[in-house]
């Protein structure tokens, strides 16, 4: 076990770039929905499949996934946590089951990221050196998995897809994981040893602090809301 492991820091001082980034990635996430919602269930012609909207979503997952990585160094109790984040994950395979059945989401988002704080407290254990191996492993690993092709679901949390699969929303452990490992990464290089924000200036705005806080809360009812405007305007 290195000096990084577990012998984390307990802070109770909020890093506000931290939280710009993740206020950042719930303002693209609801973005990119947005477009999504009104093409699929308004009929407006805007391709949300198109270069720009693609990188919208993309960057917002991966922000929210490298967050995720970084901010376990800074948590309490990330296993618990992990579990609260895959059980709203479990809660949305089943209102998608219910809604979208050929499309429903097995392991979107939230189950990845319940599962990598589950996982956190044993990544911390490793030393910096086995964490970029493991990242460029997973990484490899992920875009060879692509490209194959299973006759079971069994193996979809880790990026084997059966043939014809189709979700909503698929980020699998690997390459994902990779991106969790980053993070970590980046903990141990610019927090671990800091008690201050990497900032000179303030960056500790009340409103920006309360989207990160609620950024869970916000993921959730996000969609609702979008689904319920569209609704209201088309009866309208």
């Amino acid at each position: 076990m290195d000096k990084y492991s577990l012998n984390k820091r307990i802070v109770n001082q909020r890093y506000g770039e931290i939280d710009v980034l993740r206020a950042i990635a719930i303002v693209l996430m609801v973005l990119f929905h947005c477009v999504y919602d009104l093409n699929e269930f308004a009929g407006v012609p805007v391709d949300y499949q198109a270069p720009l909207w693609f990188l919208i979503g993309k960057t917002s997952a991966l922000l929210f996934i490298f967050i995720s990585g970084l901010a376990s160094g800074l948590s309490r109790s990330p296993v618990r946590r992990g579990l609260k984040v895959l059980f709203f994950g479990m809660v949305i395979t089943v209102v998608t089951y219910l809604f979208m059945k050929e499309e429903y989401i097995r392991f979107g988002i939230l189950h990845f990221l319940g599962v990598a704080m589950i996982l956190s407290p044993f990544l911390f254990r490793l030393s910096s050196r086995t964490l970029w191996g493991l990242a460029s492993v997973f990484a490899l690993l992920g875009f060879w998995f692509k490209g194959q092709v299973v006759q079971t679901s069994l193996f979809l949390p880790f990026g084997l897809m059966y043939d014809g699969f189709s979700s909503l929303d698929y980020y699998p452990i690997f390459p994902y994981l990779a991106v969790t490992l980053l993070g970590i990464l980046a903990y141990r290089h610019f927090y671990a040893q800091r008690k201050r924000s990497l900032f000179p200036f303030r960056l500790n705005f009340e409103l920006i602090e309360w989207v990160s806080r609620n950024s869970l809360g916000i993921y959730l009812i996000h969609q609702p809301i979008i689904l319920f405007i569209i609704f209201i305007v088309h009866r309208i």
